[in-house]
């Protein structure tokens, strides 16, 4: 197929309004600030709408097109990258183009027909079945034993849905020739840990070794006995600090949630270290800016204490993404779950690209941190990498 007729017939596909989703990724260019296109219809008033998500490493960027653009928007998007995966109601399409815009088009048609629901605040389509017995959710309490879902519970439901959504994203950075080393500090009551045991190894069929750490001792014993009970063999959970773990020479995942202040950059600082390919850290309470804080210049927002602690938070997080990005990650802050769930919704993505920082960023970085005062903890965790 050559590449002219394999925009014509995709732009005809989207034209019939069958389009469930798709993806547009694999940009041409290695220093391509987009990373990947999300595409959903969706219907503004009356009128059937695709609704783009452009990813970039920091943020995310939408914009809404009518099937009239389309075709040009294709043009566009082909010109930056060289790989889509869509979903039609009737089959799955995966395209993949060579540097020279030779073309690979692979469809599988579907025995069951998808459904499209096209209104804009559509009902979430969970990775995991609401009406499906989940045996790990019922030992946790979150589902009954016949898989409906406690009254108390729809918010962590949602919670452990957000968070698969971001380890199916991360499926394409992990290894395939060999088992994935996963490490959860402060894993806690473990949803979140069993949730991506559940995921990776159940659903995907994936070799991995999970380890969750946490200083509670009843609480890691009790999940343990779950783990156990549930034959979930290459799960286990450990009572320890994340500043003394020191049982790994390598790990392809670090997953953080919640680790108090500090803890959040040993967490980052030693996934670094081992070379994690993926590293998911949702931080909690922050000290450690509001003390250094001193900008005469932000004084009518800092005098105020709940502004100055949020503020302080914010950007605790933006030097912790620009700290990785500088030391060879892509690093974005996400929105983990909606504010009216937790104020504590931020988590920083981070993959592992190998790109080096560039004398701008590191002179941007610099002259934000200066204007703080600041002297962050995982600068000096990973100085070695910043030199």
């Amino acid at each position: 197929m050559e590449f002219t007729e394999m925009k014509e017939q995709l732009n005809e596909l989207i034209q019939s309004e069958k389009l469930v989703s798709a993806t547009i990724s694999q940009p041409r260019l290695k220093s391509s600030e987009c990373k990947r296109v999300k595409i959903n219809p969706i219907q503004l008033k009356g009128v059937y709408t695709l609704q783009l998500e452009y990813q970039f490493e920091r943020v995310l960027k939408h914009e809404n097109i009518t099937l009239d653009q389309a075709a040009q928007k294709l043009e566009e998007l082909f010109d930056q990258f060289r790989q889509c995966q869509a979903q039609f109601t009737e089959e799955k399409l995966h395209i993949q183009l060579t540097k020279k815009n030779k073309v690979l088009w692979k469809s599988e048609k579907m025995e069951t027909p998808k459904q499209i629901d096209l209104s804009h605040n559509r009902k979430k389509n969970y990775k995991l079945d609401p009406e499906t017995p989940y045996p790990f959710l019922i030992r946790l309490g979150v589902q009954t034993p016949d898989g409906k879902i406690k009254n108390q519970k729809h918010d962590k439901f949602k919670q452990i849905n957000r968070f698969i959504e971001f380890i199916e994203d991360s499926l394409s950075y992990l290894p395939t020739d060999r088992p994935i080393r996963i490490l959860d500090f402060g894993s806690g009551k473990s949803y979140l840990t069993f949730a991506l045991y559940h995921y990776l190894h159940i659903e995907k069929g994936l070799d991995i070794r999970v380890t969750g750490l946490d200083l509670k001792k009843e609480v890691i014993e009790e999940c343990q006995q779950i783990a156990n009970d549930l034959k979930y063999e290459h799960l286990e959970f450990l009572v320890g600090d994340i500043s003394d773990y020191n049982e790994e020479a390598s790990v392809d995942m670090v997953v953080t949630l919640h680790a108090c202040d500090v803890a959040t950059d040993l967490a980052l600082g030693r996934a670094v270290k081992w070379g994690a390919s993926v590293i998911l850290s949702v931080p909690c309470c922050q000290h450690e800016l509001n003390s250094q804080l001193n900008a005469p210049g932000l004084d009518i927002m800092l005098k105020h204490g709940l502004i100055k602690e949020r503020f302080a938070a914010l950007a605790t997080d933006s030097l912790r993404a620009e700290i990785l990005s500088m030391v060879g990650y892509e690093a974005q802050l996400v929105e983990f779950i909606n504010l009216e769930n937790t104020p504590k919704n931020i988590l920083i993505r981070a993959y592992k690209t190998g790109r080096k920082a560039t004398p701008e960023q590191m002179d941007s970085y610099q002259q934000f941190k200066k204007m703080l005062h600041a002297k962050p903890f995982l600068e000096n965790e990973l100085k070695e990498y910043l030199s």
